[in-house]
């Protein structure tokens, strides 16, 4: 699908459920880079994975020693998740849920490392959907959420509507400072796609979460 043919429509699950039916995987399966860089010297506790796909992010952290809570709305993605999970022997680390993240909530739940990344909503919803990820961090954890940044838009290599991609600036007021560190950057990275090598640009939020105060 090319960046002009972008319609709301690929934003629905079936969409979705389309685009894992096939054989094969549609991502690499291997972690997002901006994931190991944040994460690799981070203690293994109780991780969620919010958008995971076919779960590449999910499966590294399992075999990293965490225990991951994996959810996603495509049915088909999940399937191919799990079965990932269980060719690389972590299956028992993950459990996989489906929930539509555009009305997920923690419900109480909260996780040592809250991740999201390259999960991208319609109508700028990826701020509320970032304050129901802060919500979910435990005392000491970390959030991290991470997508294309609008500067990449320019450059023909993504698919491009009106309030979909975000700065991690435009998420940070969805975190409490009073309880966060939070950090907004914008690192490049280059990404190889048809044998040409591309300079891309992120956000990325990571936000830590003050250990719980007496009192």
């Amino acid at each position: 699908m090319s960046h002009h043919e972008i319609t709301r429509e690929h934003f629905e699950q079936s969409s979705w459920d389309e685009r894992y039916a096939g054989d094969g995987r549609t991502w690499s399966g291997r972690p997002n880079a901006v994931l190991v860089a944040e994460a690799s010297d981070l203690e293994p506790g109780r991780a969620v994975d919010l958008g995971c796909g076919e779960g590449g992010d999910a499966i590294w952290l399992a075999e990293r020693g965490w225990q991951v809570t994996a959810i996603d709305f495509s049915e088909a993605g999940l399937r191919k998740a799990a079965e990932h999970a269980a060719e690389r022997g972590v299956a028992d680390r993950i459990e996989f849920r489906q929930a539509d993240l555009r009305t997920w909530t923690p419900e109480g739940e909260q996780w040592d490392l809250v991740t999201s990344c390259f999960l991208h909503l319609l109508d700028h919803g990826m701020l509320d959907a970032t304050r129901q990820m802060a919500g979910a961090v435990a005392p000491g954890g970390t959030l991290l959420v991470a997508g294309h940044h609008p500067d990449d838009e320019h450059t023909g290599l993504r698919w491009s509507m009106p309030g979909v991609m975000f700065t991690a600036e435009e998420l940070a007021p969805a975190v409490d400072p009073e309880r966060f560190d939070v950090r907004a950057e914008a690192p490049q990275r280059t990404e190889s796609r048809h044998d040409e090598t591309h300079t891309v640009t992120d956000a990325v939020l990571v936000a830590r979460r003050c250990a719980a105060a007496a009192g």
